[in-house]
Order: C-alpha cells, then sequence, then structure tokens
C-alpha cells in the first residue's frame, strides 16, 4: 500500500503506527503502565503532564532517564517513583523520548 495511504489510515485511527505499537509495547514489558496513564493520574503523573513539565528543558532526556533509572521523590508528590536498574538504558532513554513528544 502506498505509504501516503497508510499514513492517513493511521491518523484517522484505522491502522496503528507501528512506532506507536512499539512505545506502548516497552512501556508494558517494564511494566510503567502499572503506574503511568497517558492522560490520567493514576500512582504517578499522566505522561502528558511530564511532556509539558519538561518541554523544551536542556538535556532532559539525560536528566529523566537517571530518574527512571534510580527513581526519586517529590517531584509529583510524595509517593516515591522506585528505582528501576533492571531496564535497559536504551528503553528508557527510547521511551522518555516518546513521553516527551506527547
Amino acid at each position: 500500500m502506498h505509504r501516503s495511504i497508510l499514513l492517513l489510515m493511521a491518523a484517522a485511527g484505522v491502522v496503528a503506527a507501528p512506532a506507536a505499537q512499539a512505545d506502548e509495547a516497552l512501556l508494558k514489558k517494564h511494566n510503567c503502565i502499572a503506574c503511568h496513564a497517558i492522560d490520567k493520574k493514576l500512582v504517578g503523573p499522566p505522561y502528558k503532564d511530564v511532556a509539558k513539565k519538561y518541554k523544551g528543558q536542556k538535556d532532559v532526556v539525560a536528566k529523566l532517564s537517571a530518574k527512571v533509572k534510580k527513581g526519586g521523590q517529590g517531584v509529583w508528590g510524595q509517593i516515591p517513583m522506585p528505582p528501576n536498574p533492571a531496564v535497559p538504558d536504551a528503553d528508557i532513554k527510547k521511551m522518555v523520548e516518546d513521553i516527551l513528544k506527547l
């Protein structure tokens, strides 16, 4: 199928874009969705709020990647984000980059 037709179909919700599927797969694989959602607060902040808060900040991918890896507390309230030392750095970087695009 022609690329422009596929893009139009993806935009209309007829087919999912491959990149969106991969992003969701990583978030599920590493259990991020247990505490986060795209547009509503669960245990942690919505991904859209994270993207908005950190938009345009210098070195934000490295900063947030370190926070995912080491954990943190206090930025979004008193519930701590546990560390995720077993998640590969490349996966963390990809997830953070994708979240910041929301």
